[in-house]
Formats: structure tokens, C-alpha cells, sequence
């Protein structure tokens, strides 16, 4: 066995011949859940726990089966759910009396009892690699031979699925249930809370959050362009928008996570949001104001909640022709790199309301709302069982997710103009770290002549070059008062002889002071938060690089729907740093 390899627990006393002997609990059937790829075992997780509420008389257990290329992390997932695992090798052993799972590799050695196959996305619309050789095959259909024993049933969310199946698969005729999908429905009846899973995420009021969305394969968002997610983030200013990814369990389990992570290392530290596999990319896509994606079941949950939608890439040979996921390839709009960024998002938005792509959504889920009590029927009967008389709770998406990484260096573009006869100042912030690495991006949206640019970094900034090459250095806290501010400034000053200004913010509410290298200090005082120092800062920047005097009445524009009055007061110079 290789080194640090994981293997199922053995398992005894909860199921098996001798398994009356210990339990506690007076089960009468037990449930055997297959569990093979991640994205199968999140699926069961999320939609079993309703259906077996409560019940003593059903046991459950999960086999795990190593097979699939994509097994990387099933073990960890499972043991992190506390669920009790055997083998699938050891399946016959236990005798369950219904066999689950969202994986169509299912062995057909099973035994004799039934098998319920759930999809693990949406419906049958996606061909990938055929089990042996060089063709193609329709995922989520078990083997022939096995829908020939009579054994296995194939969950549906649609009943036009049922002709597709049984013109592919002649043998799915007569061993399908239309169930609907429970994670449509959970993501549905979540959407009223959509301003608290934002807020959850850390994405600030008034910010539109972006949610890229890619599948597994070359053909996916991902594959056709790695580093897009840098990009975006380098091309979307930070106080206007936030950008977070739902990358497709099958990438985790191939690449790993180390390899992802140090692929979108410069994302990352420019502020994206990189959900975790299991159950946080539903808040994501319930929080999203705009989803570009792909052929991917995520991209197509996001257009039937009604998000706008725009199509970064498109597998169009890994598309079953007539299926939803089809539909919505003809009906979005494709995201194009060589055009504004910000134009196709804000296109977007004001085009595609909630009923945008209705049709989509129709032709994939039928009669939503009903699933889970659907499905609970359907296992019930299955396991020969009476259905608890109260009915199954309706249940929406867990507020969970991770914060972003805080970004804290950021190129600074400013202009000037006039308004009714006030100064306004016109800032936009990019984060540095994408900008770094994507630079042919950020050209592409700020002229390369025209707005004043400088470097800000905040003190905390765990990359000292962009510290040490900041124009502008910000305060990581909030000064008590304006000695203790000044105090701050001289010595950041003193210490960073290649930064023009240092900025903090105050205790007292809605005030920021600015230190300049020839000693003056600028205070700075209106509707502003705590951490809105970069603004204030680069406001005071922008006048000096103007040559107009930090003093009096200003419009601060920090996003195109917020203008706001900000006072600045200049001091004479103190002492200069040194």
C-alpha cells in the first residue's frame, strides 16, 4: 500500500448477520450508499439527510469503491461527516436492502435488492470518456446489464429525460422516476437570503459579486484559460466588484489542491473567493449577481435561479444534444476577452432578468419545489417501508463559505473633473497582485496616458516589495487620536524614504489623516468608514499630483453610483521625516 494511502474503516456490529446483537436502535432496513467521486458522496450528503429524518428503523452505510480516477478526497470527505464506512468490496456481506448512489458505476455484482441512481448534476447531459476505449458515452446511466436485471432505477429531473434516456439506452425504458432535483430546489427557496450570504462572504454592500464557474476537462472554463480568474480580478475594480470560483470536484481530485492553489496563487492573493468543494459553492451561487461559466451544471443552476449569465467557454462535443445544458449554450451570450470587461458584465445585468432564460430552466426541472418529498417516497417504497406520516422538511442553502484573502496593495488610478462647480475625484483600485501578473489585463481597461496611477499598500502587506515601492502606504488599524496618527505617519515615513505619503484612519468616526514627506498633514473628514483609508489617500494624491492645493470641500467618486462630499484640511509642515 502506498504511504499514506487511505483505506475504509473496517466497519462491524451496525450492519451485517450479526448486527442485531449490538444496535441500539431497531433498524429494520439499511441504505448502502456507493460512494466513488466527491461529487457523488456531496450530492447523497446533502439530499439524504431529509429523506431518512428521524427514523430509527433505517441504517445507513457508505462503500467506499477506489475505482474511479476521481476517488481523491471521497475518504476525508466521508470521515469528515462522521459516516460509518466499509469497502464496497464487502457489499454482499451487509445484504442491504436499497443500494443509493449519484454515481452511475455502480457494479452489477450487487446482490438483489434495488438500486437508486441520482444524478450528480443535471440530468443526462454530458458526454465524457466511455468506460473502455476511445468513445463516449452519456454520464450518469448505469450499465445495461444492470438496468436488464430490473434492479436499477435512474432518478429524473425532467420527464423529457425519459425519452432521451430510452432512445440512447433502450434498456433505462420502464426503470425511471421522475424526482425532480433537491439541489434546485434547496437553491431556489434560498434566493430571498442572497444580501446575508454575501455579507457572509465578506462581500461588502453595493458590490456586485461575480462567480465563476467551471467544470472538469480541457473544454471547461478553466481549461480553455487557466489564468482567466486573475484576470477578471485585474481588469474589475475592487471598490465595484468581488469575484469568487466553484471549480468542479473531478479538478480537485485530479490536481490537487496544493496545485490548484499555487496555479490561482495570484487570484488568490488578489482577493478571489475559491469555494470549497463541498456544500459553500451553493451560497456562492445564490449570493452571485452575475455567473460566467460553462457547460457545467453550476453555470445552469445559476441561469435557471435567474442570475445573468455569459458563457467564458463552451464544450460543445461534451453536449448532449436537446438538453437543457444545449439550450442554454444557444441562449447565452459568450464572455469575449478582446472587448470591455465591466461592459459585457453591466450588458448582462440590464438585459437578463430573473425570467431571462425560463425556457432553460423548464426544460430542466420539472415542477420544482417537490423533490425532496419525492424522493423520500421513492426510497420508502423502494425499501418496502411505510412513509413516516409528517412530511420531510423544506430546506435552503447553509450560509458557509471562506473569507477571501484581504488584499492590501492595489494600483490606483485617479482623474479629476468638475461637477456644479466642485472638484471631483474619480478613483478606481485594481489589486496589485493581479495586476502583477496579469498586466496585459489591467492595460486593456485604464488608458495608458491620462489618469494619475501610484502604488498603495497597506503596512500589513505581506510582500515587502510592493510595500517598499508604494507611493502611498496605508495604516493596518485605526489611530486613538491625531498625536498618535502623527506619531504613525513620521515613522513610516522615516522607515519607507521612497513613499510620498502615509494615510490612517482615526478612532473618531468618518476621519483620516494624511502625512506628506514635506511634513504637511491633510485631515479628511465626511461619510467615510475605517477602511476607506486607500480612497482618502489617493483622493489628497490626486490634488497634489494636480498641483491644487488638499484643502476645502471635494467629491469623492469612488464607484460610478457613489458620489460623495468629503472636507479636507491642511496643516502647515511640521518636521519633516527624515
Amino acid at each position: 500500500m502506498t504511504v499514506g494511502a487511505r483505506t475504509a474503516r473496517p466497519l462491524r456490529a451496525v450492519v451485517g448477520a450479526e448486527a442485531a446483537r449490538w444496535r441500539t436502535f431497531p433498524q429494520e432496513r439499511t441504505i448502502a450508499v456507493v460512494a466513488r467521486t466527491v461529487t457523488s458522496v456531496v450530492r447523497v450528503l446533502e439530499t439524504l439527510p431529509a429523506v431518512v429524518r428521524g427514523d430509527p428503523r433505517i441504517a445507513v452505510v457508505f462503500a467506499h469503491d477506489p475505482a474511479s480516477a476521481f476517488q481523491d478526497g471521497v475518504l476525508r470527505l466521508l470521515e469528515e461527516n462522521d459516516c460509518r464506512v466499509l469497502p464496497a468490496s464487502r457489499l454482499a456481506e451487509i445484504r442491504p436492502d436499497l443500494i443509493l448512489s449519484a454515481s452511475e458505476n455502480v457494479p452489477a455484482e450487487t446482490g438483489s435488492c434495488p438500486v437508486l441512481v441520482l444524478p450528480h448534476g443535471v440530468g443526462f447531459q454530458k458526454l465524457v470518456p466511455a468506460r473502455r476505449g476511445s468513445g463516449v458515452r452519456v454520464s450518469g446511466v448505469v450499465s445495461d446489464r444492470l438496468l436488464e436485471s430490473g434492479r436499477a432505477w435512474l432518478a429524473l429531473s425532467h420527464p423529457d429525460q425519459r425519452a432521451q434516456l430510452e432512445e440512447s439506452h433502450p434498456a433505462s425504458r420502464n426503470r425511471t422516476l421522475l424526482l425532480g432535483d433537491p439541489c434546485f430546489d434547496e437553491l431556489r427557496a434560498s434566493l430571498p437570503r442572497a444580501s446575508a450570504f454575501r455579507r457572509r462572504l465578506g462581500v461588502p454592500d453595493g458590490k456586485r459579486l461575480v462567480v465563476l464557474s467551471s467544470t472538469w476537462g480541457r473544454a471547461s472554463l478553466l481549461g480553455d484559460d487557466p489564468r482567466l480568474p486573475g484576470r477578471v480580478l485585474a481588469r474589475l475594480p475592487f471598490d465595484e466588484y468581488r469575484v469568487a470560483a466553484i471549480l468542479h470536484p473531478n479538478v480537485w481530485a485530479a490536481h490537487g489542491s496544493w496545485q490548484i492553489r499555487a496555479l490561482l496563487a495570484p487570484a488568490l492573493d488578489a482577493g478571489l473567493l475559491l469555494m470549497p468543494t463541498v456544500h459553500a459553492w451553493r451560497a456562492a451561487l445564490v449570493a452571485a449577481d452575475v455567473v460566467v461559466g460553462d457547460h457545467g451544471s453550476v453555470t445552469l443552476y445559476g441561469a435557471a435561479l435567474g442570475k445573468p449569465t455569459l458563457l467564458g467557454a463552451f464544450g460543445a462535443g461534451e453536449v448532449v444534444p436537446g438538453t437543457a445544458v444545449d439550450l442554454l449554450g444557444r441562449a447565452a451570450p459568450r464572455l469575449d476577452g478582446r472587448r470591455d470587461l465591466i461592459a459585457q458584465l453591466e450588458l448582462a445585468l440590464r438585459e437578463q432578468g430573473p425570467e431571462h432564460y425560463a425556457e432553460v430552466r423548464d426544460a430542466a426541472f420539472a415542477e420544482p419545489g417537490s423533490a425532496v418529498s419525492r424522493l423520500r417516497s421513492a426510497v420508502y417504497r423502494l425499501l418496502d417501508l411505510a412513509e413516516p406520516p409528517s412530511p420531510p422538511p423544506r430546506g435552503t442553502v447553509s450560509v458557509s463559505g471562506p473569507r477571501a484573502t484581504e488584499v492590501r496593495s492595489w494600483l490606483v488610478t485617479t482623474s479629476l473633473s468638475t461637477r456644479e462647480g466642485h472638484t471631483v475625484v474619480t478613483t478606481r483600485r485594481h489589486p496589485a497582485p493581479a495586476v502583477e501578473a496579469h498586466e496585459e489585463a489591467y492595460e486593456g481597461v485604464v488608458p495608458e496616458h491620462g489618469p494619475v496611477r501610484h502604488l498603495a499598500s497597506r503596512e500589513d502587506e505581506p510582500d515587502e516589495r510592493l510595500v517598499e515601492s508604494a507611493s502611498v502606504v496605508l495604516g493596518e488599524e485605526a489611530a486613538r487620536d491625531e498625536r498618535a496618527a502623527g506619531d504613525w505617519i513620521a515613522a513610516t515615513l522615516r522607515r519607507l524614504p521612497g513613499s510620498l505619503a502615509a494615510a490612517v484612519a482615526l478612532a473618531s468616526p468618518g476621519r483620516h489623516l494624511v502625512g506628506l514627506r514635506d511634513g504637511r498633514l491633510v485631515e479628511a473628514s465626511g461619510d467615510l468608514g475605517p477602511e476607506e483609508t486607500g480612497l482618502v489617500a489617493a483622493l489628497v494624491y490626486a490634488l497634489l499630483r494636480a498641483e491644487a492645493t488638499p484643502d476645502g470641500p471635494f467629491l469623492l467618486r469612488s464607484t460610478p453610483r457613489r458620489v460623495r462630499p468629503v472636507r479636507l484640511r491642511i496643516s502647515p509642515p511640521a518636521r519633516a521625516p527624515r
